[in-house]
C-alpha cells in the first residue's frame, strides 16, 4: 500500500511539471492535422486512380 501511495505522489508531481496546450494552440494543432489527412488521402485516391487505370489498360489487352 505504501508503494501505491509513493507511486501516486510522483505521478501527481510529474503531472504539475507538464506544460499543457492553450486552446488556442490545440484548435491549430487539429486544424493542421485535418488538413494534413486531407491531402493525403487526397494524394492516396490520386494514386490509386492512376494505378487503376494503368492496370485496367494493361489486363484489358
Amino acid at each position: 500500500m505504501e508503494k501505491i501511495v509513493k507511486f501516486l505522489r510522483e505521478v501527481v508531481a510529474e503531472m504539475k511539471k507538464v506544460s499543457w496546450s492553450t486552446q488556442r494552440e490545440l484548435a491549430t494543432y487539429t486544424g493542421v492535422v485535418g488538413i494534413a489527412i486531407v491531402v493525403v488521402c487526397a494524394l492516396i485516391w490520386i494514386c490509386d486512380t492512376i494505378f487503376a487505370r494503368v492496370f485496367q489498360v494493361i489486363l484489358h489487352y
